[in-house]
Order: C-alpha cells, then sequence, then structure tokens
C-alpha cells in the first residue's frame, strides 16, 4: 500500500481530489518518475535549470504583488477592485507563467446561457476578478458573479461543456484550478492563498504553483492531453490501485487479528461464546471490521495532521 505523506504546503488546499496532495509533493520534488518534469516540458532553453526560471518569476511575481498590495487602500470601497488587481497582479502573474498579455474574452454562450468569463487562453477560461470579490459568493450587479458565485459560474461552464475541460479562476486573494466536476454535492478544485504566500514569502508554495499553471501544462489542441489532465489521471489510476491493496490488507487484517484473538490464552470467554453461538462468527467479523477501520480512520488522520 503506498503511503501518504503529510503535505509540506503551507498556503495550499485541494478539494475533491483532482490533484490530490501525493501528486502536488512528486511534481514539487521533481519526481523522476512523473513525466512532464523536464525543463523542455516548460520550454526552457538548453541549459537552463527549472529552479532558475521559476526563482527569475518568483522575484518578479513577489515584486508586483508590493504593487498590488501598495495600491489597495487607494481603491475606494465601492469598487470591486477589479482593474488594481488585474493590472498589478494577476496579467503580471499570467506573464511570467508564459501566457503574454491576456486579453479580455467575450462570453462563452452555451444553449442560450451566457457565461461572462473575463479572460481566456486557448480553451482554457480565465476568470479573472477583484480582490474585493468572493469567489464563492454572488455579486449583485457584477459581471462573472451576477447570477451565482464566481466559482460555480466557472464549474458550471465545465461541466456542461464539450470544448472546456480545465479552467483558471482567481480574486488576488486566492487563485484556483478547476475541472469539469461530475460531483453535483461536493467542490473539486485546487487553491493556492496568495496572500499568505507573498506576505509569508513562501518560494516552496510558488514553485509548485508555477509547475502547475505554466502554460505548458494548457497547451494542447486536445484537452485531455494536457499535462494537468494526464496528471489527474495518473492520480486517479494510482488510486484505484491503492483502494485494491487496501481492501487486501483489509481482509487480512480480519483474519490476522481474529485468529490472533481467538488462539491467545487469555480470550478464553471469546472462545466459549463463539462455540455456543451466543457470538455469532457474523457479529464477531463485524466487530473486526468496526476495530480495522477505527485504525484506518486513525492512521489517515495522523498522517494528514
Amino acid at each position: 500500500m503506498q503511503v501518504r505523506h503529510r503535505s509540506n504546503f503551507i498556503t495550499v488546499k485541494t478539494e475533491g481530489a483532482i490533484l490530490p496532495p501525493d501528486l502536488l509533493e512528486r511534481i514539487h520534488e521533481g519526481d523522476r518518475n512523473l513525466e512532464g518534469l523536464q525543463p523542455e516540458d516548460y520550454h526552457l532553453q538548453a541549459g537552463e535549470r527549472l529552479n532558475e526560471a521559476i526563482s527569475r518569476s518568483w522575484n518578479r511575481v513577489l515584486a508586483a504583488w508590493h504593487n498590488f498590495k501598495a495600491a489597495r487602500p487607494n481603491v475606494t470601497q465601492k469598487d470591486p477592485g477589479t482593474s488594481v488587481t488585474r493590472e498589478k497582479l494577476l496579467l503580471p502573474l499570467f506573464q511570467e507563467l508564459s501566457y503574454g498579455r491576456l486579453l479580455t474574452a467575450k462570453a462563452i454562450e452555451l444553449d442560450g446561457k451566457t457565461y461572462p468569463i473575463s479572460h481566456g487562453w486557448n480553451n482554457v477560461p480565465i476568470h479573472l476578478l477583484g480582490f474585493r470579490i468572493d469567489l464563492d459568493t454572488k455579486t449583485p450587479g457584477l459581471a462573472g458573479a451576477a447570477r451565482t458565485s464566481p466559482h460555480s459560474m466557472v464549474q458550471e461552464l465545465l461541466n456542461r461543456s464539450d470544448d472546456h475541460l480545465w479552467a483558471f479562476l482567481s480574486n488576488g486573494n486566492h487563485l484556483r484550478v478547476l475541472r469539469d466536476n461530475v460531483s453535483l454535492v461536493r467542490q473539486a478544485y485546487l487553491e493556492f492563498d496568495l496572500n499568505a504566500m507573498f506576505e509569508g514569502e513562501a518560494y516552496g508554495d510558488f514553485a509548485l504553483l508555477w509547475l502547475l499553471f505554466h502554460q505548458s501544462r494548457v497547451e494542447s489542441a486536445r484537452p485531455e492531453e494536457f499535462w494537468l489532465e494526464r496528471w489527474s489521471r495518473l492520480a486517479q489510476e494510482q488510486g484505484t490501485r491503492a483502494l485494491d491493496q487496501l481492501r487486501e490488507g483489509v481482509e487480512n487484517a480480519i483474519t490476522h487479528l481474529g485468529q490472533g484473538l481467538i488462539s491467545h490464552r487469555a480470550n478464553n470467554e471469546l472462545r466459549v461464546h463463539l462455540k455456543s453461538g451466543h457470538l455469532t462468527c457474523q457479529d464477531y467479523y463485524r466487530q473486526l471490521l468496526r476495530i480495522i477501520y477505527r485504525f484506518i480512520f486513525l492512521f489517515v488522520a495522523e498522517d494528514r495532521n
């Protein structure tokens, strides 16, 4: 069974397992067994290293962040802060991620319904909002947040569209990557807390952001060939194998624990109850299963800190 390590990332939150913590660790560590992590995969020049490119981007984006932070107090309370957020922080950020200067996009229309996504790159919607706009709350009168929350709008677009599989969403405080999600009751996204990242100068978290959000991760004409999608599929396949291994492990644990309890010399009362039928084999099995899953619950809780 593959062991899940505690996340070392301070400003990263993952929901719905589209890009689970185990995979993020492998990407951040440059796992040689994981495809797509070579300098040439990010279109770097010959001899140029990933950490050098990331370090240059970090310095530039950190400077942009300080300019953005200094400009925010001058924004009036009624202003959602869209212009200052885009111009001072988000557009420079995406430029450092090799998207060039993002241009505003036309609203996407599907089956008579309009989705006012602010920007885009090829078939990847990129919705950029002001720092006063909550990603999970609708804001009446504001394009891209009026009918429903920005997150819900982007997610609905991905779910309904055959041409869009992944999308980016940010208000300057948080940056999210979303994927087409079959679940209607649970959100699925990966989020970076930009405020905490730049205030705390969490360079390691920015390195992961750079590796995940770089233009090369979503440049294919076919979304199913994106590196993001290939990594996500890999994580799902490994998760399925882990569940199969977990099932075998549970069966073995039940067998060993059950036999051990029965054979222990101090458990004569247990043997008597089983022989008499006072404790049925099925009830004994259920109690063993309950103990095993309690252990699993505790192990997972401890591993995730």
